[in-house]
């Protein structure tokens, strides 16, 4: 059902830098944060998600200006993570919002509906955001996910990591389950190298994210 499927329909379902999306945190790096986000971009990798959620908003969306910046020098696609507001005040169709922040945005919309035209409602999510995405920890989430109108997501934690000791993976299998469940892409997230990026596509997955190795390389 789901062999091929990426963020971008052109995309080769083939073992390459596309089949990546780094993920951001600026704790991890041992260099300048946009020095170091300059080395991620040479790698041209599917994508960019700019994961500083621990920022206050003014510093997020400063932050934000150069990051967008860089990485259309790079023609690498830059994914906002959940500050919403400002992708929208920065006028970047791009978003990956937690499941929850997805949902409430949802609901939010479906409210609106009752008493304004959904063509003029400047905050409908859908209308603006070209692509949005979101993370996912069951095949139910994965399945509401896709219902909420995420154009791909990130179903993990895959293989054990740091980042979350003492939480067991999830596993292949799991990840098998929700690339069967959805139409939409899904990156694996979790303990995910390069060498492991074979394992997860053979699970139908269309790639995997990478936070470490792209915060230290």
């Amino acid at each position: 059902m789901n062999e091929g499927k990426h963020l971008d329909k052109n995309s080769k379902h083939a073992l390459q830098n596309d089949n990546i999306i780094a993920i951001t945190n600026r704790h991890l790096c041992s260099r300048p944060f946009m020095e170091q986000l300059k080395r991620v971009c040479k790698l041209h990798p599917h994508a960019i998600v700019l994961r500083e959620k621990d920022m206050p908003e003014a510093e997020y969306l400063s932050l934000a200006r150069d990051v967008i910046a860089l990485c259309k020098e790079y023609d690498v696609q830059c994914m906002l993570h959940s500050f919403i507001n400002v992708a929208m005040e920065l006028e970047h169709p791009y978003i990956h919002l937690p499941l929850p922040i997805l949902e409430a945005y949802a609901k939010k919309d479906i409210s609106a509906n009752i008493s304004t035209d959904m063509s003029k409602n400047t905050d409908h999510y859908q209308q603006f955001f070209k692509v949005i995405g979101t993370s996912v920890h069951s095949v139910e989430d994965a399945i509401r996910a896709e219902q909420l109108g995420a154009t791909y997501m990130t179903a993990g934690h895959i293989f054990a990591t740091d980042c979350k000791k003492g939480l067991p993976p999830r596993g292949l299998d799991f990840l098998k389950d929700v690339c069967d469940a959805v139409g939409i892409p899904v990156y694996a997230i979790g303990g995910i190298n390069i060498p492991r990026l074979t394992e997860v596509m053979e699970c139908g997955a269309a790639g995997g994210c990478i936070m470490s190795g792209m915060m230290r390389l």
